[in-house]
This record gives structure tokens, sequence and C-alpha cells, in this order.
């Protein structure tokens, strides 16, 4: 079996269109019913609703978590309301490796740099995989698309097998579908 992967030049959101449409284009050729979906402002999300507009796989969007970086949620609430009467699902969950010095653990910390050797995007990927299947949006065990990004937009995809952190280590990626080298 041979794979293609995308190495863009640079990181950042100039690169979301690419990455939604190879995300589209995996979720189809694979028959996948969900696409997660990083996007904090919900301009990557509105990208992604056109792309997928016709198309029966579902967006879980996983915009920031409520008070990360300022106390109000970046993500608008009408967007939801649209991605939501369309089918999709907006999910704002504690972002698992934002959580410091959880009990005095640092694994969190520790598992979200050695996901940062990689890139960015994938740590993100991780991550929102991992609380989407927490949230019962994605099934333990289902092959999904996850996208993120840097900074802002998506450069980074990746076709995997979900988990949730209950079982973390049946998390599997299967392809790295782009990234930034």
């Amino acid at each position: 079996m041979e794979g293609r992967i995308t190495y863009f030049e640079n990181a950042g959101e100039e690169n979301t269109e690419k990455t939604l449409e190879l995300a589209r284009q995996k979720a189809e050729d694979a028959d996948l019913d969900h696409i997660v979906l990083a996007s904090t402002t919900g301009k990557t999300a509105r990208m992604a609703h056109e792309t997928l507009r016709g198309e029966d796989t579902q967006l879980v969007v996983v915009p920031h978590q409520f008070g990360f970086d300022e106390p109000e949620n970046k993500f608008p609430q009408e967007l939801t309301d649209e991605l939501e009467e369309a089918g999709h699902t907006v999910h704002w969950g504690t972002m698992l490796f934002h959580t410091g010095n959880l009990y005095q653990s640092h694994t969190p910390d520790a598992l979200a740099n050695i996901l940062r050797c990689f890139c960015q995007g994938i740590k993100v990927c991780f991550e929102i995989s991992l609380m989407a299947a927490d949230a019962g949006h994605v099934s333990k065990g289902e092959r999904i698309v996850a996208a993120a990004g840097t900074g802002r937009g998506a450069d980074t995809a990746i076709y995997a097998t979900a988990s949730d952190t209950q079982d973390v280590d049946s998390f599997r990626v299967h392809h790295i579908l782009c990234m930034p080298e």
C-alpha cells in the first residue's frame, strides 16, 4: 500500500483550503462519517462547512474551551446554530493537553511536547480527536479524519482510528494527509 503526504513549505492558514480538500477527499474515499476539526474563531469551520456542502460526512468542530485565553469564547453562536442546523456538531470541552500540572502529573505537558515534535497541528489533531470521542461525538474504533493547524487555519490532517482518553493507547494514526515541513 502506498500513501501520499502533502508537505507545506510554511505552516499557517494559507494552507487551509488545500488541507480541507485533502480531508474531504479522504473522508469520501474511505466512506467516513466524521471529520473532526479545530476552529477557534469559526473561520476554518465555515470554510469546512462550505467544502462539505452536499456531502454525507459530518463535522465535529472543536473550538477552544471557554476561558482558554480570554473570558469570552471567540467562536460565534450564530455559526454554532448554522452548523448544528446542517447536522454538524460543535463541542466545547477541556483541552486535554492544556491542563498544565493536572493532579501533580506533568503527563499532559509531556504528551503535548512529544506530539509537537511532528508539528503543532499533529498535537491538536490528537487532542480534538480524543475530546470528540470522550464526548461521544465519534465512536471509539471509528475511522475519522482530524484537521487542525498552527496558529490560525488548518495545515495538518490525519486519517486515524478514534479512541477516548480511557483507552488512549488504541488511538491509531493510519496516514498523515498533510502537514508543514
